[in-house]
């Protein structure tokens, strides 16, 4: 069974930090890019930030500087540390891994930042 288990969401102030956690199981996750996307109140889900099997690694414009992704392939987890944190990161975080023409989709996790 394949499941993508994201973790670390929170409450948290303006300013702090948070670390999203997201771990793998029941496909090859070496081969797989992964992908964290968040989902506000009222809009659409975007992307954030993706790190490929190769460890390329992108950022939407707005957490440039302020987010890292990060991935241990020997613990099947990618990381998202979130530093700086505004109000608009506030949002549902999902983790998404694809490759080998399949997509999968983990559960998602509130982060909440207050002003």
């Amino acid at each position: 069974e394949v499941q993508l288990q994201a973790s670390g969401g929170g409450l948290v102030q303006a300013g702090g930090s948070l670390r999203l956690s997201c771990v793998a199981s029941g496909f090859t996750f070496d081969d797989y890019a992964i992908g964290w996307f968040r989902q506000a109140p009222g809009k659409e889900r975007e992307g954030v930030s993706c790190i490929s099997k190769h460890t390329g690694i992108s950022y939407t414009e707005s957490v440039k500087g302020r987010f890292t992704i990060s991935r241990v392939n020997a613990k099947k987890t990618v990381y998202l540390q979130m530093n700086s944190l505004k109000p608009e990161d506030t949002a549902v975080y999902y983790c998404n891994a694809e490759g080998m023409g399949s997509n999968y989709w983990g559960q998602g996790t509130l982060v909440t930042v207050s002003s």
